[in-house]
């Protein structure tokens, strides 16, 4: 096969004219010619940090959606249902990949459960990190959230770090907000890249120890405008990620938006495309091709560099998207589960006012992060504890989905409901069923089709209720990917119809029960201080 035109070789920084002569999935020469075809040919994407469930997809239909965008590759972190399932999910996500021609590059999740003060579905054991870690398709050691545990010495959290170290096998990172010395002891433990940093200075401090920058910006969580400008200096140390991506998102564009936002800022085309393609393949020595002979032929064609328009996408020299179509085929999914829960009553999840003022997570859009208020607390005439859509302080539990239990409670702002409620089994880490809603009725409908649905999203209304079931751990959908984005779709329009403001109500939501991210979320077994790593109570104590 030959395709010509103009070639962006990113790894010598230079375009010229030329043709591609691929035989046997690869390179086999770059022959340099004055006649060539208009369109430009150049590496393919690669996402460098994902947690493809996020994307409520398993990694077959991520993949279908994701090559339209010119993405030939993920570095792809199965953390969320190893929280589910354990090691038997790592292996559906690896055996569902392969299914389809997409280079998924999987990581060995290092914290399952990750924490101690919530309720998950499995454990992942140093012995099973390291059986993880010997399979050719595991590339690393995936995100190390416990830095508390890094700095403090923790046995097991050593014996991970040191096993991907004797294997020769980089160590992702994790660490909001870790500045100074703590920052530089993180590093020389072994962390080698962070995707959470949301200033710039932040990241400075991480880079000048030597830790890679991975820009996020996901559904949620978005971080491009506070770091892109580091590009600039660091153009070898930066990736682009997005972390988590939700259905109708991947359906807009994927690592090409963050290409096309950083040209429209006067960023130099190679450094932006180094980002994007390059240094993935190096920090995590995947076997992606980056334009070179020998390399397997994956690649893009582009209409310029100016407009970025995706032609075609080709992974191992098939042609896999063409003109905004996929063409990867669609292939059967298989439906694992760990899902034990019974129907929730109004009065499991009702409390007693106590008096005095509550304290309330203030979720902050487009941030992980969120804040610690207090707030007056409203009751029903019974003197329980109920939503106030005026001061928007709204009524939000955490369902344990694993086996039966009582409902947490809390309550949180800025999700804007002035009726109904969503609720979601999305609920990182742990994946336990978390909802928030005006009322407790719509709140309990909301749950309840989740339970009966075993895994999902949902809305509940005063005029319609709505469900996209996501019977794959709970987390993903097993259905064409086009169509569980309109589902979602549909559900998100739904919610901002009863008022809220969020740009991803659901995203937003799925980590309000992410305890590892500063400062107050709320776990199945009770609010959590991020910063102090202890529960806090619902009621506000003044000693």
């Amino acid at each position: 096969m030959k395709i010509s035109g103009h070639i962006l070789d990113v790894r010598n920084r230079r375009l010229f004219k030329g043709i591609l002569h691929i035989k046997d999935n690869r390179i086999e020469r770059i022959e340099p010619s004055d006649t060539v075809d208009g369109q430009f040919i150049m590496p393919g994407f690669i996402d460098s940090h994902v947690h493809v469930e996020s994307s409520m997809l398993v990694p077959s239909e991520f993949a279908r959606l994701a090559v339209v965008h010119g993405t030939v590759a993920t570095v792809s972190d199965p953390h969320e249902i190893g929280n589910v399932l354990g090691v038997k999910g790592v292996e559906y996500m690896i055996e569902n990949g392969k299914q389809v021609n997409f280079k998924f590059n999987f990581g060995a999740p290092s914290c399952v459960p990750a924490t101690t003060f919530e309720t998950a579905g499995a454990e992942i054991s140093p012995d099973e990190v390291r059986y993880l870690l010997e399979k050719d398709e595991i590339k690393y050691l995936a995100e190390m959230m416990n830095w508390p545990g890094v700095l403090f010495n923790d046995p097991v959290v050593y014996e991970k770090i040191n096993i991907a170290k004797s294997l020769g096998k980089p160590i992702d990172g994790h660490a909001p907000g870790l500045r100074g010395e703590k920052a530089e002891a993180y590093v020389k433990a072994g962390m080698s890249t962070d995707h959470e940093c949301f200033t710039k200075e932040e990241a400075l401090d991480k880079l000048k120890h030597g830790m890679k920058i991975a820009i996020r910006e996901g559904s949620a969580a978005k971080n491009f405008e506070a770091l892109i400008e580091l590009l600039h200096d660091h153009p070898e140390m930066i990736m682009f990620c997005s972390d988590d991506k939700h259905p109708d998102n991947l359906v807009e564009g994927h690592i090409n938006l963050l290409v096309k936002r950083a040209l429209a800022k006067g960023h130099e085309l190679f450094n932006i495309l180094q980002a994007a393609c390059i240094t993935p393949i190096d920090h995590y020595n995947l076997e992606v091709g980056s334009l070179q002979v020998g390399d397997p032929a994956d690649f893009i064609t582009i209409d310029n560099p100016s407009n970025f328009k995706v032609l075609a996408t080709y992974i191992n020299g098939e042609k896999v998207a063409e003109n905004g179509k996929t063409l990867i085929p669609r292939v059967e999914n298989l439906i694992i589960n760990n899902f034990n829960c019974d129907p929730i009553t109004e009065s499991q999840i009702q409390v007693a006012d106590e008096g005095g003022k509550i304290n309330v997570i203030e979720a902050l859009d487009g941030q992980l992060v969120t804040n610690c208020i207090e707030a007056e607390a409203s009751t029903d005439q019974n003197g329980n504890l109920v939503s106030n859509v005026d001061s928007d302080v709204l009524k939000m539990v955490v369902i344990n989905r694993y086996q039966p239990a009582k409902p947490a409670i809390a309550f949180i702002r800025n999700f804007g409901l002035k009726k109904g409620a969503i609720a979601s089994s999305v609920g990182h880490d742990s994946h336990n069923i978390i909802a928030v809603g005006a009322t407790d009725e719509a709140i309990v409908k909301a749950v309840n089709l989740i339970i009966k649905a075993k895994g999902g999203v949902s809305v509940v209304s005063e005029k319609e209720e709505a469900l996209v079931a996501l019977p794959v751990a709970g987390i993903m959908s097993a259905e064409d990917g086009y169509d569980v984005a309109e589902a979602y779709s549909n559900i998100d329009r739904i919610s901002k119809e009863m008022g809220s403001k969020l740009n991803s109500p659901f995203m937003s939501l799925s980590f309000m029960a992410l305890l590892v991210i500063p400062s107050l979320k709320l776990s199945d077994l009770g609010l959590f201080d991020g910063d102090s790593f202890k529960f806090k109570p619902l009621f506000v104590k003044h000693s």
